[in-house]
């Protein structure tokens, strides 16, 4: 996509970190952006900020909350009353470290992270489809890799680990795993789909980490403009046009973990389905 001057973009989580640098990114190509977050407040300042520095004043906002499942199908249901394409749906938004649950009965990170995006795009396909071609992009991680199962029970209890890490790398496997399963799906509908792994961020995902251990673990880490690169790449380039399924490290297909396959990413899809049934 050289020119985005038509394109509409939905960008989750586009008020701070890595959302926001996406946003930026994408309005200074022309395009048009509908910003999702939480805080209607700071959301409008992102998109003030982003609007002021790359002279493209064609941004809206969309309150969601993806630990609320009711959130999530109102902004849905919002989005899709607006009556406008959807050309790429960015999935950025996530928490990391935190402790608890989703008030839709899921551990904090997975409810959050897998479950409140996989209920988004599912609403979101069907416009996605009439506005083909089109992508979805799931911001990822290379800490999917450190997962070593999934705990189909503990996915739906409180947070068992102290730091909440572990669940943490459980919700970005669902991430990598949900955009292969998605791709398999709607292969050969002009809509396709990518993971992706931004590097270690600096980011407000961690927001949820104690600030003794926060503080200095963010000193090594990359700055967000950096993070946001491959997610512009798979939204927006040529190269990956005829590419679906696939995970991202650097802007080029990379390996995912060993427990990307074909059969868990279609068993976490099938129970994915079944717990929203319930």
């Amino acid at each position: 996509m050289d020119d985005l001057a038509d394109k509409t973009f939905l960008v989750t989580g586009a008020n701070t970190g890595i959302g926001k640098e996406t946003v930026r990114g994408l309005a200074r190509r022309g395009a048009r952006v509908v910003c999702a977050g939480r805080s209607e407040q700071k959301t409008r300042e992102a998109m003030a900020e982003v609007a002021a520095d790359s002279d493209n004043g064609d941004l809206d906002f969309l309150h969601l909350d993806l630990a609320d499942l009711a959130s999530v199908r109102e902004a849905a249901v919002t989005f899709l009353g607006r009556g406008e394409r959807l050309d790429v749906l960015i999935n950025n938004a996530g928490l990391g470290g935190g402790r608890g649950m989703t008030a839709s009965g899921f551990e904090l990170a997975f409810g959050t992270n897998h479950i409140g995006t996989f209920v988004l795009t599912d609403l979101l396909t069907a416009r996605l489809h009439e506005s083909a071609p089109a992508r979805v992009v799931n911001l990822a991680s290379a800490v999917h890799k450190n997962a070593r199962v999934i705990d189909w029970e503990a996915v739906r209890e409180p947070t068992r680990s102290r730091t909440g890490l572990a669940e943490y790398a459980v919700s970005k496997l669902a991430n990598v795993l949900h955009a292969r399963e998605l791709g398999r799906r709607l292969e050969g509908s002009g809509v396709s789909t990518y993971s992706v792994h931004p590097g270690a961020i600096a980011s407000d995902v961690w927001r949820r980490v104690p600030a003794p251990v926060r503080i200095p673990m963010k000193w090594f880490m990359k700055s967000t403009r950096e993070g946001a690169l491959t997610s512009l790449h798979c939204a927006t380039s040529a190269d990956v046009a005829d590419q679906t399924g696939l995970y991202y490290d650097r802007c080029v297909v990379a390996e995912p973990g060993a427990l990307v396959t074909d059969d868990l990413a279609a068993e976490l899809w099938t129970r994915t389905r079944a717990w929203l049934r319930e």
